[in-house]
């Protein structure tokens, strides 16, 4: 859980934690930078520690990777409440108003199309790689793991 906190300490953005090998996910990520022009947001994926790590701080298992999830200082929201806290962050007047309309949508309404795409995302592919960043522009807006962070073992000594 330190790490959980340390990832705040000197920069207080958001971050979108999302499932790392998802072709769909991955286009998402990509997606949302292009429309951050801003860097409101910050990335990290689901399987990094970091990622294990903000899970465990909010009650997940380290292991959850069936959501995308909004995570802040002090809250943190899953699935179609992220997506809808990530379009709020997005520079366009479309997508923030997409935002808060999905905020605005019935739950179950919003939590089933969210579902369904979720139960199918690996229709789009899996894949092991990221967005390449050659000239080092959105090295800041993903969060790394620390160095010298060992196995699981770690990981179930900060809970």
């Amino acid at each position: 859980k330190q790490m959980a906190r340390d990832v705040f300490a000197s920069d207080q953005r958001p971050i979108v934690l999302f499932d790392g090998v998802c072709n769909l996910c991955n286009g998402g990520v990509n997606f949302a930078m292009d429309q951050d022009d801003t860097a409101r947001l910050r990335f990290a994926s689901l399987q990094s520690r970091v990622g294990q790590s903000l899970l465990l701080r909010s009650g997940r298992s380290p292991t959850d990777t069936s959501s995308i999830v909004y995570v802040t200082e002090d809250d943190a929201f899953y699935s179609s409440d992220a997506v809808s806290h990530i379009c709020m962050e997005l520079d366009a007047a479309p997508l923030r108003w997409f935002g808060r309309l999905g905020q605005l949508t019935p739950p179950w309404v919003r939590e089933g199309v969210y579902q369904f795409v979720s139960e199918n995302r690996y229709q789009f592919g899996e894949n092991d790689s990221c967005r390449l960043d050659f000239d080092g522009t959105y090295t800041s807006r993903f969060v790394s793991d620390p160095a010298g962070v060992g196995g699981n073992s770690d990981m179930e000594q900060e809970s």
